[in-house]
């Protein structure tokens, strides 16, 4: 199976920064440390509503990103990791490449691919872009979340070794393409359907979809009100 390394991984605290309490400043680990259900050892989680918890344990940036985000926005903004609140930051992994379900041998740890992260506002006062969250949604490169399926010890030195993929496996992308940018097409709701891996959270908003062919609310997440 293909070895995928990381650049780094990364672990925060909860700080007051840009107007709400997040832990989105992370800094990097150079040692071992423990991965649990919930995630790395130390880091920690503002919101755990919209945040963190057993499917949303870990969440991994494409490195290669940040050039796009840096061409599209310049400024004096230093556009690099781990800038999105990312723990793993990696190059040759992207939203096209991995799949919802994806198991990946992380050290002692098994870990596996349970939704795209989804954008939301705090993005957006972080980078001082505004609609920066609306912009990373539109294009799909949003990064991804993992539940943990084997506790165990980790780190940066040991790579992601792909041991299962699903049969029927959508993408991270095509899961966003159809979540976000079609989100009532009812054929790609009823594939979303067919994805057993896909988050808990996530398959209740599809089901929706599906019964009522009415979308959830964004603006809150994406815009950080209701209304727009």
């Amino acid at each position: 199976m293909k070895k995928n390394y990381l650049d780094r991984i990364y672990r925060g605290k909860v700080e007051h920064r840009y107007g709400f309490d997040t832990a989105i400043n992370k800094s990097p680990i150079e040692t071992h440390l423990s991965l649990s259900l919930e995630g790395l050892e130390g880091d920690q989680c503002a919101d755990l509503r919209h945040h963190g918890g057993v499917e949303r344990a870990l969440h991994q940036y494409p490195l290669e990103h940040y050039a796009y985000w840096k061409e599209k926005y310049g400024g004096d903004v230093q556009w690099e990791a781990p800038g999105m609140g990312e723990n793993l930051s990696s190059r040759g992994m992207t939203e096209d490449t991995v799949c919802l379900g994806d198991r990946y041998q992380w050290g002692e740890a098994i870990i596996e691919v349970s939704q795209p992260r989804s954008p939301c506002f705090k993005l957006s006062k972080r980078w001082q872009v505004e609609n920066f969250s609306v912009d990373m949604q539109d294009i799909s490169r949003c990064g991804w979340l993992y539940r943990i399926i084997q506790p165990g010890m980790v780190s940066a030195d040991e790579p992601l070794e792909l041991i299962e993929r699903e049969s029927n496996a959508m993408t991270i992308r095509e899961v966003c393409d159809v979540f976000f940018g079609d989100p009532l097409n009812n054929d790609g709701l009823l594939k979303l359907q067919q994805q057993t891996k896909l988050s808990a959270s996530w398959m209740t908003k599809v089901i929706e979809r599906l019964e009522t062919n009415r979308i959830e609310n964004w603006n809150f997440r994406l815009l950080g009100h209701a209304g727009l």
